[in-house]
């Protein structure tokens, strides 16, 4: 069995914390796989992709984002194995994640609209595979993970994370993000946001990797939850197997 990753760990550190249980929904006694949140009849674990990558992510999680089985972040640590995961909280800032900013091997960008940003700190582009950065830095995103209230509360108040540059996304699609409502198509869930990153620094097997495991693992959930089998000849896993075998 593979080891538990940043955000599996994470959610370990948060369930003993609870005073109290967190009930997820779902599930006979709501009960879930360990590996992938999803109830076991819909396991997708055999599925777990390996895709090695020059970048990094970085995820700053709202306070309950570790305990929701419908957590995206999870599915990028799932595929990204530099993947760095930190509860955030306003009066304290963990010590290991002002030594990941400072490691002299990344260049961090924190990925948020630049609307909110003075124009001098937004980035539109990183430096891709096949260039480099001068000193040889590898791209870290950090993703603020949490509703986009709580994402704009941390972004103003983490001053640790004033001086680094500000990677504004401009995606032309519309998020196929379906675990949870929002209003707006240009609202992407963590993981599109990932997907994005990667490509944006030419890792595109990587990008087209993590999205594809996305629509596999949104179509379990919402077969799960409808209690229904998932559908292995469906557009989803249609998607995936063509990716293994490209």
């Amino acid at each position: 069995m593979k080891a538990p990753h940043a955000v599996s760990r994470l959610r370990a550190e948060r369930l003993a914390r609870s005073a109290k249980p967190f009930m997820a929904r779902g599930g006979i006694k709501g009960e879930r796989c360990p590996g992938c949140r999803l109830v076991p009849s819909h396991c997708i674990c055999a599925l777990l992709p390996a895709v090695p990558t020059q970048s990094g992510m970085c995820l700053l999680m709202a306070d309950i984002e570790p305990l929701k089985p419908s957590n995206t972040g999870w599915l990028i640590a799932d595929v990204v194995p530099d993947t760095f995961a930190f509860g955030w909280a306003r009066t304290e800032v963990n010590p290991a994640l002002l030594a990941l900013l400072a490691d002299p091997q990344w260049q961090p960008y924190v990925v948020f609209p630049g609307e909110f940003v003075a124009p001098e700190q937004v980035v539109h582009a990183v430096p891709t595979l096949s260039n480099s950065s001068p000193f040889g830095q590898r791209p870290l995103f950090i993703l603020l993970d949490a509703t986009w209230a709580e994402a704009r509360k941390m972004f103003r108040k983490s001053p640790y994370l004033n001086a680094l540059p500000v990677l504004s996304l401009n995606p032309e699609q519309v998020s196929r993000y379906q675990l949870r409502r929002s209003k707006r198509g240009d609202h992407f869930c963590t993981s599109e946001v990932a997907s994005l990153c990667l490509e944006l620094a030419g890792e595109l097997r990587a990008a087209e990797t993590l999205q594809a495991y996305l629509d596999v693992y949104t179509h379990h959930y919402l077969q799960a939850k409808h209690q229904l089998p998932p559908n292995l000849l469906g557009p989803a896993h249609t998607r995936w197997q063509s990716l293994k075998r490209s």
